[in-house]
């Protein structure tokens, strides 16, 4: 390919991979995005030359270790190499530009076993050999004493030394990263504080999984992983403090060790919780079924603003809640029989997930609120999204900006065709185009469902009686088995958030649900997955 093609290979993933290239070979974040840089500007320069390259990306990885030894070069201390010897023969020369060609590597092996060191240890070694301060003046910086300043020297002295002797095996050693994939729900108001968003890379993920049984310290995962402790120390602190600071997917111990703080099921555990939901699915299937039949001309009687109704829209928006009917009580089993003494977690948000096991079960829920819109004070929207469904919007969307919508509120009593403008009449096409209306002769009417928010309490009451005690028998059996599952498989710090590993094992009805009913002829799925199905919105004038 020619070089100036090579423009077309930037896109996002690879961006990505130079980014951990780079943070992997340097000493933080920021230095990682300066050699990032340096390297897509290289490669921006060799797009501008003429000539052609065989193989791409061997040439953007050449490119990028180039970079990285020109980055290298200007801060030789920190080279990746490493000296069997004694670490208090070479201390004290550090600071010597005279010493001799070969004791660069000596320095160089001591700097990588001080960046192995907890921070506390870290900082003395560098105070004290680097710095040139006594141990006096360090214990006034670090308002402690002088014997414990001593005493983290003697400590990370020992620690040098030991290492340092057994550092041919060290040197061969491969950082221990293994591709791990979570898959995370949240439950709440993500806009609090989501930590989900700063667990993205694969370092974050490592650290998390290391910290799933038991307390560990930020040495111990640097051990691990064969990564420099300071690296380390940095991503704790960033997955303990989540997003905002108030909410993080690890936390810390008084003693300085760092546990999970939310509910990750192994690949074996989820299997085993999904299987007695699985297990009940049919009996689910069928009670829902003759419910739906039942209660047919109670769900047509509701008094929505639609100029018409379609009692497949209806089901599509009642089929979610209908779905979590079992779950609802297996839960109030395990409250009242298995977990009454445990006092549930209160917060605004709450997160809990499996490792990715190649399956995606259940699907989401997603509201939007908003004011003065169209001629509406106030303004709910919903929208579920499964297997068979694609989400119309995500939480936090502004209504303001999304001319669908509005054409959605805007067509609750009818709209001429005539006399729209052509902006208008695109847009109207492609409320149309994505299931917010539908055009009846000259008038254009909403089609999604839509209910006066007075209405509000009444929306689900048809199938909420789905909750009251249609699934006792079955129920039981499935809250005995998680009861025992969830004591032995979660710390006992996370018990508060037992119910979100209900939440997970029940995962799999409402895809099973909907297929089923799919099948049986009492819904009928959108067509490529955008429609009005699935989608509804409460209104206040």
């Amino acid at each position: 390919m020619k070089k100036q093609d090579l423009l077309k290979l930037m896109d996002e993933t690879l961006l990505e991979k130079l980014y951990g290239f780079c943070y992997a070979r340097s000493g933080d974040s920021y230095e990682a995005q300066e050699m990032s840089s340096d390297i897509i500007f290289a490669l921006i320069k060799a797009a501008n030359s003429e000539g052609e390259i065989e193989n791409p990306y061997p040439f953007i990885w050449r490119v990028a270790r180039n970079v990285y030894a020109d980055f290298s070069n200007q801060r030789r201390k920190h080279a990746d190499l490493f000296y069997q010897g004694d670490a208090e023969e070479v201390l004290p020369h550090i600071a010597d530009e005279a010493a001799e060609d070969d004791s660069g590597d000596m320095l160089k092996a001591v700097y990588r076993q001080i960046s192995f060191l907890a921070k506390a240890y870290r900082e003395v070694m560098i105070l004290f050999y680097i710095d040139g301060l006594s141990t006096s003046e360090i214990a006034g910086l670090q308002s402690t004493s002088e014997g414990a300043i001593r005493q983290r020297l003697f400590s990370a002295r020992q620690k040098i030394r030991s290492e340092v002797e057994k550092m041919s095996e060290a040197n061969n050693k491969p950082t221990v990263f293994d591709k791990m994939e979570y898959v995370i729900w949240g439950s709440g108001n993500p806009s609090w504080d989501d930590p989900r968003r700063v667990c993205t890379r694969q370092f974050s993920r490592q650290i998390v999984w290391l910290c799933r049984k038991k307390p560990v310290s930020a040495v111990e995962i640097a051990a691990e992983l064969n990564v420099p402790t300071m690296y380390v120390e940095e991503e704790l602190e960033i997955l303990a403090s989540g997003e905002f600071g108030k909410y993080g997917l690890l936390r810390r111990l008084d003693n300085g060790k760092y546990f999970i703080n939310f509910i990750l099921l192994d690949r074996k555990t989820i299997e085993s919780a999904i299987a007695f939901y699985t297990q009940a699915l049919p009996n689910i299937c069928d009670t829902v079924a003759n419910h739906i039949e039942k209660y047919r001309e109670e769900y047509l009687a509701f008094p929505y603003l639609n100029r018409r109704t379609d009692f497949n829209l209806i089901l599509w928006q009642q089929v979610s809640d209908m779905s979590r009917a079992f779950s609802r009580n297996v839960e109030k089993l395990l409250r009242e029989n298995y977990f009454s003494d445990v006092a549930e977690t209160k917060r605004p948000f709450t997160v809990f997930g499996y490792v990715d096991n190649g399956k995606h079960y259940g699907g989401g829920q997603d509201g939007v609120y908003a004011e003065n819109v169209c001629g509406y004070s106030q303004v709910w929207l919903e929208n579920i999204y499964i297997t068979r469904i694609k989400p119309h919007f995500h939480c936090g969307m502004n209504v303001g900006l999304d001319p669908q919508i509005q054409w959605a509120l805007r067509a609750i009593e009818g709209v001429k065709v005539d006399g729209l403008t052509e902006i208008e009449k695109e847009q109207a096409a492609k409320a149309i185009e994505c299931g917010y209306l539908y055009r009846e002769g000259g008038m254009l009417y909403t089609k999604i469902l839509v209910n006066d928010a007075k209405e509000n309490h009444r929306l689900f009451e048809l199938s909420e009686r789905l909750n009251r005690g249609l699934f006792e028998a079955e129920a039981e059996k499935v809250a005995a088995g998680l009861a025992g599952m969830i004591r032995g498989t979660i710390p006992e710090h996370l018990l508060p958030d037992w119910k979100f590993f209900n939440v997970l094992a029940g995962m799999p009805v409402l895809d099973g649900l909907v297929e089923e009913l799919i099948k049986r002829g009492l819904l009928i799925p959108p067509e490529d997955g955008i429609g009005a199905e699935g989608c509804w919105m409460s209104v206040v004038r």
